[in-house]
């Protein structure tokens, strides 16, 4: 399966199958780089180094850099290693470094791509569920301890190599992490997909091979259509934050890591819901939603030390706020979202709501 992600800076392909290894080494013959940087992290590098290595041309050198696993490697000090080390190893700026790992490895592999140099080109090859949809759209950051995200550049990879086999040895918190992105993208855009969704998987150790392709499918081709139209955010792009605003909070509070960003960003998409309805009228059975998140491992619970003045202090930080008025991705229906500044009162109301009816 082949996607074409077209935006105003450049046109590339995604690949995702079982096989789309296979793919790399076209991408890279195709560009005449000079030499490859692979940058990884622990656990991807100790499970599926080599067999990334043995789809690399012959004739072309690469280096390896590991980096730590998760949101530790989206550190200011990490990034200045990277970089170090793609100085000492000779990188130019015919070289490309490649991005193998999570949602976290691409988003700092990318950013040392986009500012090494003033900017090198960079390769997706991604390993989780979550990075069908970091992995597409050119968005690259580092986190900072007063946001997520925070420090980063819009820079669009030469392709994603989306290589499914890898999902399989993906543990449970990483696959209910990637499966929340999947949730977001039938929420924003495609009722039929949340119906088969809600209707089909009742447990994601159970989804076959069809309904993850599937799935992971619709959901870049969801992305790229959003990312065609508005490249960096100046506007529709906005609606793929969809359970960020509160999620991205949730997040920082707890120290990244502690939760996976998919998991953070259900509890976000909740919470968006609750307020759609207050805000919009959504008519939607949100508490079927909830049983059926919560069916399939999911924790609904907002951080019991976090309050609701410290939550509101990080949503005004929100990449989408302005003049401190915090905006939320809200939805009239299932597939029409809309950006909307809320009301301090409503929010506090949403999120007392939660805590309460979590804790009867």
């Amino acid at each position: 399966m082949e996607i074409t992600v077209q935006t105003a800076s450049k046109s590339y392909p995604i690949y995702i199958k079982p096989n789309a290894l296979d793919e790399l080494s076209k991408v890279i013959q195709k560009n005449n780089f000079t030499n490859l940087l692979i940058i990884t992290d622990e656990t991807v590098g100790r499970l599926h180094l080599d067999n990334l290595r043995s789809a690399l041309p012959e004739t072309v050198d690469h280096s390896v850099y590991t980096v730590p696993s998760g949101e530790k490697a989206k550190q200011m000090s990490v990034y200045e290693s990277c970089q170090t080390f793609a100085l000492k190893q000779g990188l130019d700026r015919r070289s490309c470094i490649i991005a193998f790992g999570g949602g976290a490895v691409g988003d700092l592999a990318g950013f040392v791509a986009a500012t090494y140099m003033r900017g090198i080109s960079f390769i997706q090859v991604p390993t989780t569920i979550l990075a069908h949809d970091s992995a597409v759209g050119g968005k690259t950051a580092i986190n900072h301890p007063l946001g997520k995200n925070m420090i980063g550049a819009f820079h669009q990879p030469e392709a994603v190599i989306y290589h499914t086999d890898f999902i399989k040895t993906l543990p449970d918190h990483e696959i209910r992490s990637g499966f929340a992105e999947a949730v977001k993208h039938a929420l924003i855009a495609d009722s039929d997909l949340l119906n088969m969704l809600m209707n089909e998987i009742k447990d994601l150790h159970e989804m076959n091979d069809e309904q993850l392709t599937h799935v992971l499918q619709r959901g870049m081709e969801i992305k790229a259509n959003i990312v065609s139209i508005d490249e960096k955010e100046n506007g529709l792009r906005a609606v793929l934050n969809l359970g960020h605003t509160l999620g991205h909070v949730i997040e920082s509070s707890l120290g990244y890591g502690k939760t996976t960003h998919g998991e953070a960003v259900m509890i976000g998409i909740v919470f968006a819901l609750h307020v759609s309805k207050e805000v919009l009228g959504l008519s939607f059975p949100i508490e079927r939603f909830e049983e059926w998140v919560k069916g399939l491992g999911y924790k609904m619970e907002i951080p019991q030390d976090l309050s609701f003045e410290d939550a509101y202090t990080g949503m005004q930080r929100d990449k989408k706020t302005i003049a401190k008025r915090p905006r939320f991705v809200l939805l009239e229906t299932i597939g029409e979202p809309v950006l909307k500044e809320v009301e301090e009162n409503v929010l506090e109301q949403v999120f007392d709501m939660m805590n309460n009816y979590i804790k009867k």
